[in-house]
């Protein structure tokens, strides 16, 4: 995908081999990646033990939040596509012990069904 893409919102998948470099001070030793998708500036990364939420925040992006979520706390999760009239599809994650979901808006043209699809292989 082109970078008219990346500024649509439009998710794509990254080069695992410059993510590990870039992620492994965060990675458990036993820890290896299998599947990432960015959405401009923010990924979403599959490991084999965790799913992580990477929210590159400012304007340099040098402040940056990791929020980990181990499958094994997956009660359940919804993805919703977008529709004629609602541009933007939605990730929902309800982790055990949270009332609320975990709620990441995807834009229109992100591979819902591949997130849909690495969740459901590593969580179920």
């Amino acid at each position: 995908m082109g970078l008219f893409d990346s500024l649509m919102g439009n998710a794509s998948e990254v080069d695992l081999e410059e993510l590990a470099q870039e992620l492994g001070p965060i990675m458990a030793d036993n820890e290896s990646l299998a599947l990432a998708y960015k959405l401009i500036r923010d990924m979403f990364v599959f490991t084999n033990k965790r799913l992580i939420l990477v929210d590159k925040q400012g304007v340099t992006g040098k402040k940056v939040s990791y929020h980990s979520v181990p499958y094994k706390s997956i009660t359940h999760f919804e993805v919703e596509t977008a529709g004629s009239f609602d541009m933007d599809a939605e990730l929902k994650l309800w982790i055990s012990g949270q009332k609320e979901p975990l709620v990441k808006e995807l834009k229109r043209g992100t591979d819902v069904v591949g997130i849909q699809k690495t969740i459901a292989n590593f969580s179920l």
